[in-house]
Formats: C-alpha cells, structure tokens, sequence
C-alpha cells in the first residue's frame, strides 16, 4: 500500500479566511437567534460517576447516558489497571471493537470498529495516518480514551464508517502533582516515566510528562526503543476565557515486527510441522523503523454571555519516517515444500499537516425546552513528501528455519518520489433539542470540500481528486424517570482516500450509513451503566485485498450486530466491566469479511480489599474472540486471561504486576490473505511513587 499526506501550502490569508469564518459566525449568530425567555439551566443528575460527560459524540459537553450516539471511554483509572501499553489494548474489555487480530505490532495500533477500520484523533483532531506512515499515541501521555462507534462525518469530516478512537492528551491539574514510575516486564521490557504538574500563579498551570521505554517485539530480533515528552499549560485569561496549550515530541527507533505468516505452517498442516509463532521473516540487521513525531497545538474557549460560546482548537503535527521492511508475501501461494516468497517496502519521508476546528455554541432555555446549538467550520490541511520503494519478489527464505543477512540492499536510484497534498474544508450545523426534560431530538448537516493531488514525481504522474458531499444524521431519545434511555439514531460517513492502488491511481471516496437502535440504563443512585446497541451499517467503495495481497476497491459492505456492554459496581468493592458483540460483516459476494468474528465477549473483576488488607486490589479477566473466516480457510476461536494485583503500599508508594495472556496460550489470531499469531504472554511488573 501507498501511503501519503500533504505538505501544508496555504498562504496566511488563507489561514485567517478558514481560521476567522468561525469568528464570523459569532458575531452574526446572536442577531440571527434571540432567548427567549431567561431560564435557569439544570444540572440533570445522570446517577452514575461511570456514564460520563463526554463532547466526543456532539462536540458539545453532554452526558452519555442522554446522547442517542453510542460512545464507549476508558478512563485514566483503567488505563493504569490494565497498564496499557499501546492504543489498540485499550478496548480489550469493550463491545464493538476488535483489537489483537494482527498480533502484537510495534509501529501500528490496529483496531476494527464494527466490522471497519476506524480514524484516530487526539484531543478532538485528527492524526493523519497514510499508509505506513503512522501517529502513535504514547498511553502515559493520555487521560482516557473514546470511541465513537458508527459513522461520525457530520462532526469530524471524513471518517470511516466503522467509528473513531478520540485519544485525549493529560492537561495541568489544579492541585500540585508529581509521579515517578519504573516498570520491568518480559520481552526486556523497560519503562521510566516522570509525570509533574503544579500552578505557575492563580491562572496558570503546567503539566510535564515524560517517558522512556524500550521493549523486544513478538517476533524474534525485534525491538522497539522510544522517548517521548510532552509539556502542556493552561492559562485562565478571565472568568469567561481560557487557552490549553499542548505539544509533544516522541522518537521511536527499532526493528519492525512484521507479524506476517502464511496459511501454510500455521492453519494448515505441513510435513515440517508449524511454524513458531516467534519467527522473523524480515531482516533485522537491514530493516528499521525510525520515526520522529512532533506537534503543537492549542485549544481556545471564550463565553461571550451565558447563551453564546465559542471554541477554537488548532493543532500543527510532523511526521518524519525511515522505514525498511521486509516481510513474507502470500504470491504465488505456498501449498508445499520449505521455503516461501517475500517483499521488502521502504518509506522514507515526512508528512506535515494542519487542523483547526471553529465551533460556535448558543444554549438558550424556556420552560419546557432546552435547545444547544452548533455551527462549525474545520479545515485540514496535509503534505506527504517522499521516496518509497515496493518490491513483491524480493527473495525467498526457509519458513521454518529462516536464515538471515542474504540480501540485496536498495539504492537511491530504486525509489521513486511520491508527493500527495490534500486539504479538506467542512461546514457543519447540528441542534440538539431538548423536551420537557423527557425528549432528545438531534439533528445535523455537514458539507465537505475535499482535494486531493497524488504526484509520482520519478514519471511525472499526476492524480487529482474533487470530492464534495453533503452528510446528514439525526436521533431522537426518550428519557425515562428510572434512568432506561431508548433512542434511535441514523448517521452517515464520507471518506475520501489519499492512498494510490497498485497502478498508482487514487482510490475513489468510501461512502457509508448506518441505522441504530439501543437503549442506555443509568439508574439514579448505582455507579454504572448497561448499554444495547442493534445496528446496520453499508459502505460503497470497500477496499479489500487481493490474491496478490495489494489493496484494491470493489463493490460493498455491509455489517449487522448487537453490542451488550456494561460497567459498574456490584458492591462499593467489586467492579464488573462485560461486553458481548455479535458482527455480521459480509461483502458483496455474500461471503463474509475476513477478520471479523461474529461472536466476541469479554468480561473482567476487580475487587479492592478492605481491613487488614486494605490497599490490595485483584483483578483477572477472559476475551473470548468466535471463528474467523478468509475465503476457505477457517481460523479457530480462542479465549485468553488477563491478570492484575496492585498494593498501595502507603499514600506515595504503589507496587503492580500485570500479565495478559497468563496461560500463554498460542493461538492464530486471523487470517487475510496472510495469518497472524496472536500475542504471546506479558508480563509488566511497576512500581509508582506519588508525591
């Protein structure tokens, strides 16, 4: 696959046109909606700590258990029990989404949301990866994770139908804080991480964090060395205005894990048996994975009176990649014999992109009504420029004995240069209106403009893109005096692809809509919550893999299910967090997508102990993922444990150990086209100091 992003050419007044339209609005909206009637806004008593107030569904601060849009958070509490160490670990314990099924990658963080792949954000904004250029999250910067499940181009433009990932940043506290915490596990794995914050003045506050860590990959002679900081400050300019500034820096250097096995030697039998699990097709003294991401941004709110609000967030973001791959290839398929083909990719750039969201909100009251508007402009810009190397039949190798060094390096005059640009502006209305404290009706429009120039500057090529569209949604909920919330909901998504197919032409937009009907249950006075979600979501314009193991674009996809999902306290000790997900996601054909079971559950305790043992809190957890399909070949299910115990040892010292995967157990993850062994057992000791 071919990656890119564009390179930011927009001149300043184009900045202050796109960046002050939404300034524009503020000063016309007031003349264009009067209050009404002077009321006094009630703070509605959801009864549950864990249904949260989230803005990532509405852009707009709301609590979960009133918005007809199914969005699922992970907090920073559970980030730090389960020690999670990439993003796509984060929803293990979560319905709707599908993480694992590659393995244990360390320069991706895979996720499927509901039979698709997903956006990732940070902090509202989108994090552009293109091909194999990728933004990772470091989970010790974050405070909590979001996903937004279904389609979500009204708010945030282009997106996949499947939903987001919103990742949100840790931001200054009001309170001085300090933690210091060392971690050794398995795999030579080693962490220190410094996480400060403390007031600079009455108005000002700082938060610093830092991380170094180096772990060996899943596969034998893989690795991956990172150092990442990221200070941030928050700046109450007056009562009615603040301004969060938030940068971060991180380098990552290591050897790629290239998951990547063949049908033959792992699903299916051979006369040499099955292929270890651990074994590295690649070759790790030539391949490396060297990335550098950076980025600055800031988030802006002003209150103009207690109707009219307006909110800015701007983030500026570089990616600079080396990158030397060389993996297994599934053609010509190997049905017999030692020995197996493979390629080698390199990717050596850097993508540079622009975001700034401008959000207008007017609230206004009467008796029997509440009614939040929003009116938003976004515009993203980005820039991929770089050489890029693809062969499909680099060499072979022995696939149960792979011996490594016999290969032929690329030179300079072997790549060829590739530049994409593309920028995409959106115009976006939704009102939420609310009834007699009872009813929830949501409605929205978005418009898009997107363009996109794919350049193969070695043959002088040249792709273009225009691509405009107009997505809708809306939703109405009722809620209930006992906290039993129905709601039906339809949503749609537009997606437009940077990405050039083999022949290097630009794919054409996925398009995609989704009908939902659930039931959110937040009773007053119980510390949880239990969700059912029925969905029907279609794409147009489905990328799927080819024989030849290369993306291409052909017909449709749709995905059915029921997501059960729940977390709460059974007692003031005992937590139960339990998910059950059941996906049909077919092609057009008929057959079903791979990867995509149609049973998922999972479900985990934790108890914190009190009297004589009181700081010491267990946990243990099962994830059951059902049969997967690839064409004829049928992948098993399988089921896998996880494990936590932690001692306060006083207020300052904390002692944690986690495993997943605790029996070890070993087991193919999914298949397409290629297969992937699921990750081996972790083991992550740490120790916290609090000050």
């Amino acid at each position: 696959m071919t990656c890119s992003a564009p390179h930011l050419r927009l001149s300043p007044l184009a900045v202050a046109v796109r960046c002050g339209f939404g300034l524009c609005l503020v000063g016309l909206a007031p003349a264009a909606v009067a209050q009404t009637e002077e009321v006094t806004e009630e703070v509605t008593d959801v009864g549950s700590d864990t249904m949260v107030v989230s803005a990532t569904a509405l852009k707009v601060e709301t609590p979960l258990a009133e918005t007809p849009r199914p969005v699922s958070v992970v907090d920073q509490e559970e980030l730090e029990e389960r020690n999670v160490q990439q993003l796509d670990e984060t929803f293990r314990y979560r319905a709707g989404v599908l993480a694992g099924m590659y393995g244990s990658d360390n320069n991706t963080d895979w996720f499927k949301v509901r039979g698709f792949d997903q956006s990732t954000y940070q902090d509202g904004l989108r994090l552009y990866r293109e091909g194999y250029y990728q933004w990772l999250p470091e989970p010790y910067g974050l405070e909590r994770v979001e996903v937004f499940k279904g389609p979500s181009s009204i708010l945030y433009g282009e997106a996949p139908p499947g939903g987001l990932i919103n990742a949100i940043s840790k931001r200054p506290t009001d309170e001085p804080f300090g933690q210091i915490q060392v971690q050794a596990g398995n795999r030579d794995h080693r962490q220190v991480g410094v996480d400060v914050s403390a007031p600079l003045s009455e108005d000002v506050r700082y938060r610093i964090v830092t991380v170094y860590k180096e772990r060996d990959g899943d596969l034998n002679d893989t690795h991956n060395d990172r150092y990442y900081i990221a200070p941030s400050l928050e700046w109450d300019i007056s009562d009615d205005t603040q301004l969060t500034v938030l940068a971060s820096l991180q380098k990552d250097d290591g050897v790629p894990t290239n998951a990547f096995k063949l049908p033959y030697g792992t699903v299916d039998d051979t006369p040499f048996g099955h292929v270890d699990p651990q074994t590295n097709y690649g070759e790790p003294g030539y391949d490396r994975d060297q990335r550098t991401q950076a980025a600055i941004g800031y988030e802006f709110s002003h209150a103009f009176n207690d109707t009219w609000s307006f909110e800015q967030d701007f983030r500026y973001s570089d990616l600079d990649l080396d990158l030397r791959s060389t993996y297994i290839t599934t053609y010509p398929p190997v049905t017999s014999g030692r020995t197996g083909p493979r390629g080698h990719l390199q990717r050596n750039g850097e993508i540079e992109s622009y975001t700034v969201d401008n959000r207008v909100i007017g609230k206004w009251y009467t008796d029997r009504t509440e009614n939040t508007l929003l009116i938003g402009v976004d515009y993203q810009d980005l820039s991929l420029e770089g050489k890029e190397f693809d062969d499909f039949a680099y060499d072979t190798i022995d696939l149960f004995n792979p011996q490594h060094g016999n290969y032929t390096p690329i030179t300079d005059d072997q790549m060829t240069d590739r530049a994409i640009d593309k920028n995409q502006t959106g115009i976006y209305v939704q009102d939420q209106f609310r009834l007699d404290d009872h009813w929830v009706f949501l409605g929205g429009v978005r418009y898009d403009m997107a363009d996109t120039d794919n350049v193969n500057e070695t043959t002088g090529v040249k792709e273009r893109a225009d691509d405009n569209q107009v997505s809708w949604s809306g939703g109405v909920m009722y809620l209930s005096d006992i906290g039993l919330n129905p709601y039906l909901s339809y949503t749609e998504s537009f997606e437009p692809i940077t990405a050039v197919d083999d022949g290097g032409s630009l794919y054409e937009p996925r398009e995609g809509k989704q009908w939902e009907l659930g039931v959110k249950y937040a009773p007053v006075g119980w510390d949880g919550y239990v969700t059912l979600a029925l969905y029907d979501i279609e794409e147009s314009n489905t990328l799927v893999t080819s024989p030849q193991g290369i993306q291409v674009q052909e017909g449709e996809r749709q995905s059915q299910g029921v997501e059960i999902e729940s977390v709460g306290y059974l007692t003031d000790n005992l937590r139960l967090t339990a998910a059950y997900t059941y996906a049909d996601a077919e092609l057009e054909n008929g057959d079903r997508a791979p990867l995509i079971p149609r049973h998922m559950a999972s479900t985990w305790l934790d108890y914190a102990f009190t009297g004589g043992l009181h700081g010491l809190k267990v946990g243990a957890g099962l994830r059951y993922v059902g049969e997967t399909v690839d064409g004829d070949t049928t992948v098993d299910d399988y089921t896998v444990g996880d494990v936590m115990a932690s001692y306060d040892i006083n207020r300052h010292w904390r002692a944690q150990v986690n495993v997943s995967n605790v029996t070890d157990e070993e087991y193919v993850a999914s298949c397409d086209y290629w297969c992937y062994y699921g990750e081996s057992r972790s083991v992550i000791g740490s120790l916290t100091y609090n000050f």
